[in-house]
């Protein structure tokens, strides 16, 4: 873990560090330093899997969410929002070996920065806890090596500009004093307090005192210059005087860093969209703005005075060329004389300045500074990460219960198949006349299970609930004919019909029960009958109703069959002969039960339900879906028939014990769920 200690670099600075941290040049530095190519391994194999694969899929999802939830909408701290992925594509110069073992190397790094901080925690994940913590260190100190050889070379740069400046200094040096020494040479010492050259030479004099001190002003911000715009390019601008010696930088800086502490204590109370959040958001922008404006007005600024430096240097060297061709061409040797010696003292005096600068600027570069510093080394694992046995069966099993729990509700929520009377009620808009159970034990499987033969008694017990809400509902007087239908095959209409005519008939009724369902008759297998002749061949004229109808074991309780399938259902229940042959029973029954087909199958069923006085709507509990029992209702609505009410069969009362408690007394539940005792 280490720390940049630059408090006003903006979020493409830490992108570009945490980008430095994981790049292929740092990562070849490391493995130089630690002498790792010819290693034959880095320690950073595959890891030991966990007994429990999925908890791995697991973490990544939840620290994914995390991650994105508390992912803020603000500069500074988007940078710390998710680690950031090393770099693997191969530079170029890189051979084979070198490429692979910095692909192994890089496979075990990871660098995280800390939220709300300048800190940045690189990991390392390796089978070798040793060489794990020595990686981690191995980085850190690469990356802050690398980082004080940047600054170094921005010193370097403007120490190699200043040794060409002063190398061409000390060429002018050495000709300004041959030229003055051959002057000697040749013409003797000449005075040059002849009166007459007092005034060029005074000129002389001020001119080449302003020639130095323009040079050297030139120099010296060039070099400045030149050293400002390779640190900006490094980072390394804030380290420079003319950045830490501007009050008004500091003080942005200051301002930047107060809001950015505002923004991080905001943060933990608001929401990124929060009003406030978005005021402070645009204060941190705004600070960082002015800074690195005011810091682009400083770099201009040298620029600007180096320039000028440049033309004031220019506009000397042309006056005094000037004045020297005046004095010359006058012939006044004290003059000339005097032009040169300046000339050589003007020289030296720039050479020597140039001499102190370029000493300072190579004092500068051998302290090797830096502003980024480890807070805490790595330390050698006392335990491994990976497996954790124990996290791992925990998270394994809170997951497979929340998953399962969410497994329940899906399949509840995508499963519309009716299972409850309240569902039947709310979903149908029917009376709940009751509902039969499902039989389940080896006794109760057989295949048509009656009233008037062995059964349960909570089976015996429905049916009779049943009967007493029909009976209920119908209190005229006459003959009363129910049809029983189903929306649908195989919900149980048929047995339903068929007990429930001989709870009737147990009742003292005189019960008819006739098999309309002409397409796949079933009454005839459940009471054990022939299937001809019935009622289609009574209704064909081909049989009289005293052959066709048959007395059961029952006693009230006769049964018709359906008999011989005929090509036109439909059209024998719609006729005249149908009517009528029903209404002639009146004289003869109590009630007459008919069972038909499903009503969303063919007509016949609408047709029966239109002459009959009542319906009995069957619906299959966990069987029939709400949109078909429904559809099933409106048709039968659209063929004016009288819905007495509906009958939930086949409810498993073992999964569903409560439903069978709330509509039958408590305190006999258990008797009537003992199967019969």
């Amino acid at each position: 873990m280490f720390q940049s200690q630059d408090a006003w670099f903006n979020d493409d600075f830490y992108q570009t560090q945490n980008r430095i941290l994981q790049s292929r040049t740092l990562a070849k530095r490391t493995i130089d330093r630690m002498k790792l190519w010819d290693a034959p391994r880095l320690g950073n194999g595959p890891l030991p899997t966990s007994p429990i694969s999925i908890t791995g899929m697991i973490w990544g999802v939840i620290d994914g969410t995390i991650a994105l939830a508390k992912r803020p909408f603000r500069g500074s701290e988007a940078v710390a929002a998710a680690p950031v992925p090393p770099q693997s594509t191969p530079q170029v110069g890189e051979n084979p070996a070198q490429s692979g073992r910095i692909d192994e190397f890089l496979g075990g790094l990871n660098v995280v920065p800390v939220r709300n901080t300048r800190i940045v925690e690189v990991r390392y994940t390796s089978t070798d806890p040793a060489f794990a913590a020595a990686a981690a260190n191995g980085v850190a100190a690469a990356y802050i090596e690398q980082n004080m050889e940047f600054k170094f070379t921005a010193s370097k740069e403007a120490g190699d500009f200043l040794a060409e400046r002063l190398a061409e200094q000390r060429k002018s040096t050495e000709a300004s004093e041959r030229a003055l020494q051959e002057f000697k040479e040749r013409y003797g010492a000449v005075s040059i307090a002849d009166g007459s050259s007092t005034t060029a030479i005074q000129n002389l004099t001020d001119l080449n005192a302003a020639m130095i001190r323009a040079k050297t002003e030139r120099i010296n911000k060039e070099a400045l210059y030149n050293q400002l715009k390779s640190a900006q390019t490094t980072g390394a601008i804030d380290t420079l005087p003319a950045v830490l010696s501007n009050e008004h930088i500091q003080g942005l800086k200051n301002t930047l860093a107060e809001a950015q502490r505002q923004q991080a204590q905001a943060a933990e109370r608001y929401l990124p969209a929060h009003p406030e959040m978005i005021k402070i958001r645009s204060a941190v922008q705004s600070a960082d703005a002015k800074l690195s404006a005011e810091i682009n007005k400083v770099v201009e600024s040298v620029n600007s005075e180096y320039r000028a430096a440049l033309a004031q240097e220019q506009s000397l060297q042309g006056a005094m060329a000037a004045q020297r061709n005046e004095a010359i061409g006058g012939g006044k040797m004290g003059i000339a004389y005097s032009v040169l010696q300046r000339e050589a003292d003007s020289n030296r005096q720039i050479y020597e300045s140039l001499l102190q600068r370029t000493k300072e600027t190579g004092i500068s570069g051998e302290r090797r500074a830096t502003n980024v510093r480890v807070v805490d080394h790595a330390e050698v694992p006392r335990g491994a990460i990976s497996p954790n046995v124990r996290r791992d069966m925990t998270l394994a099993f809170c997951a497979g219960l929340v998953f399962a729990v969410a497994l329940a509700f899906g399949f509840e929520h995508l499963d519309n198949r009716i299972k409850t009377p309240q569902e039947l009620k709310a979903h149908l808009g029917v009376a709940f006349l009751g509902m039969v159970p499902r039989l389940a034990s080896a006794k109760d499987t057989q295949a048509n299970p009656l009233l008037n033969r062995a059964v349960p008694a909570n089976f015996a017990e429905a049916f009779k609930t049943v009967r007493t809400n029909v009976l209920f509902s119908s209190a005229e007087e006459g003959m009363r004919t129910l049809v029983v239908t189903s929306a649908g095959p195989g919900e149980g209409k048929s047995l339903v019909a068929s007990n429930l005519a001989i709870a009737m008939a147990q009742a003292g009724q005189r019960v008819l029960l006739i098999d309309a369902d002409m397409r796949r008759p079933r009454v005839h297998e459940i009471f054990e009958l022939n299937q001809e002749p019935g009622l289609s061949n009574v209704l064909a004229g081909n049989a009289k109703s005293s052959e066709s109808v048959h007395k059961s074991t029952t006693a009230g309780l006769w049964v018709l069959p359906a008999g011989h399938i005929p090509p036109n259902p439909a059209e024998l229940l719609g006729s005249k002969r149908y009517a009528d042959f029903v209404a002639s029973l009146g004289t003869h029954f109590d009630w007459v039960i008919i069972d038909t087909p499903p009503v969303m199958v063919v007509a016949d069923a609408s047709i029966c339900a239109n002459k009959a006085t009542g319906v009995v709507f069957v619906v299959g509990a966990d069987h029939t879906s709400r949109h078909a029992a429904r559809a099933a209702v409106e048709q039968l609505d659209a063929a004016s028939a009288h819905l007495i009410g509906a009958v939930l069969n086949r409810v498993d009362l073992i999964r569903n014990p409560y439903y069978y408690s709330t509509y039958y007394r408590k305190e006999y539940s258990r008797y009537y769920l003992s199967a019969g005792h």
